[in-house]
């Protein structure tokens, strides 16, 4: 054998024991495990998946907890009817150029007809409202009025022909704390929230402003957060018993105390504004200053708080029935008042000492009401009954 054939041979040799090696190896690393280490299972028996815990049918399941049936309950009657607002305007920076500006609410279908309960701050100074109804469809929506001092406005889309579906409004003269209530709303741009709790007191007047207020609000620990204002309040009947308006926190955020105007004050707004197109009050008609402190000393008055009647428009409820003006002028530090007129310390048997005292006393009442009002006329206690009038504007 020659050498090159000797050298051909070795090779040969080599790569088949390295192919022998190799298929050794490959089926040590990858073949079949020890057999100790290997689940026996019946032929034809199926490959066991993995560790989950698969759900219970939905056949097998339990109903639903009483609290749970009246949430789905509600949820699915109401939120058909309850309305994401989107509104645009336009306002001035520094330099007066135009800065658009969009906002958004909820609301509430109270007519088929289209007419929509929302919060006045919701749609105040809007060029342009939009309406997104509960099923996405979309609708223009015409501002019809409102009442500021309550917070309450009305606007109207057109259904073209559609059944809209309207929420029925309740008596909440009738609520009880405890109450299990829930709200609806567009909470942060998301649709169709709902969140519940419960009535946690009632009666409260919470003053939003200088010159708004809740009168006798329903205070709920259901979340109300930045865009479920003008949303509903309802009861475990389906039936709205406030509008959320109101959030004490200190975050921007909930803090477990909201609050609603109730029901019953919404529906002679909403009625006023469909019947008269605008909302009737009660008009007293004078012109007062308070005389709390040092003014009450001065003036030598017999009372310590009270409404000093400077003046009295010709013709006013209160000058009819003989409330008395000042009839001379003094000067009360940088202001020239008029002194001498009748001191104002009560209306039906309510304490005012302020002008927002009057304010709630009279947003419960309607014009052509009589109410009690009590004097100091010097130091003589009168009570003077009033029919009121009816204030045009808000």
């Amino acid at each position: 054998m020659t050498r090159g054939n000797q050298l051909s041979s070795l090779r040969l040799l080599l790569i088949a024991l390295i192919l022998v090696l190799g298929a050794f190896w490959v089926g040590s690393r990858y073949g079949p495990r020890q057999t100790e280490n290997v689940e026996a299972r019946r032929g034809g028996e199926p490959a066991p998946g993995p560790l989950l815990t698969t759900s219970t049918p939905a056949s097998q399941k339990g109903p639903l907890t009483d609290e749970e049936s009246i949430n789905v309950r509600i949820y699915r009657q109401a939120s058909p009817a309850v309305a994401n607002i989107l509104t645009k305007a336009t306002e001035y920076n520094f330099f007066m150029d135009p800065v658009p500006v969009e906002g958004a609410g909820s609301g509430f279908v109270i007519d088929p007809r289209g007419y929509i309960l929302t919060n006045f701050h919701v749609v105040a100074g809007a060029q342009s409202i939009e309406v997104i109804l509960g099923d996405k469809t979309r609708y223009p929506a015409k501002f019809i009025g409102a009442d500021q001092r309550n917070d309450v406005a009305l606007i109207k889309i057109d259904p073209k022909g559609k059944q809209l579906t309207a929420l029925p409004l309740g008596d909440s003269s009738l609520l009880q704390v405890g109450q299990k209530v829930l709200a609806i709303g567009d909470p942060f741009g998301f649709q169709s929230t709902l969140t519940t709790g419960v009535v946690s007191a009632l009666g409260r007047t919470v003053q939003t402003s200088e010159t708004t207020f809740i009168d006798e609000a329903i205070q709920t620990d259901a979340s109300i957060n930045r865009g479920n204002s003008g949303g509903p309040l309802i009861d475990t009947h389906g039936e709205v018993i406030g509008i959320n308006s109101a959030i004490y926190t200190p975050s921007g955020t909930t803090a477990g105390i909201g609050f609603a105007i109730p029901i019953n004050t919404a529906k002679l707004i909403a009625n006023d504004l469909m019947t008269e197109g605008k909302v009737r009050r009660a008009y007293l008609g004078v012109a007062t200053i308070p005389v709390a402190g040092w003014l009450s000393e001065a003036l030598d008055l017999p009372v310590q708080e009270g409404l000093l009647v400077e003046s009295l428009p010709k013709g006013s409820p209160a000058a009819v029935a003989g409330i008395r003006g000042g009839d001379r002028a003094a000067q009360a530090g940088m202001r020239r008042i008029m002194i001498g007129g009748d001191v104002i310390v009560g209306i039906d048997g309510q304490k005012v000492a302020n002008q927002f005292d009057v304010n709630v006393i009279l947003n419960r009442k309607r014009p052509g009401d009589t109410v009690t009002v009590t004097i100091y006329r010097g130091a003589k206690k009168l009570d003077v009954p009033v029919k009121l009038g009816e204030r045009d504007g808000n």
